[in-house]
């Protein structure tokens, strides 16, 4: 009996720590899905670099009703011209799903 009342406190003890754990855990497939297709290699989060900083950009779109799309759109399909004369290549790889959390990591930069 004793066994199951630890087993019972150790899995409430971790409910509360997950719900008290910071927002920035939630966005973690986020950073770790831009390093791994190498989207770090021209953004930086803070400043710009080859491309604009991240949060820039979360700060420009984050009020349009459509920004997650509208950015996952950018992610695939690239640009030319939005953000000055090096234009974003398009990254064909990614899935659809793949530029969602992408899109939607960015948009919690802000």
């Amino acid at each position: 009996m004793k066994s199951m009342s630890y087993a019972a406190l150790a899995l409430a003890l971790a409910g509360v720590l997950a719900a008290s754990a910071p927002a920035q855990a939630d966005t973690a497939p986020g950073l770790a899905l831009a390093q791994q297709q190498n989207c770090m290699s021209c953004h930086s989060v803070n400043r710009p670099f080859m491309g604009p900083a991240l949060h820039d950009v979360a700060d420009k779109y984050a009020s349009r009703a459509d920004a997650q799309t509208y950015l996952a759109h950018k992610i695939i399909d690239g640009s030319t011209g939005i953000w000055g004369q090096v234009p974003m290549p398009a990254n064909t790889q990614l899935t659809p799903d793949q530029a969602a959390v992408l899109a939607s990591w960015i948009l919690t930069l802000k």
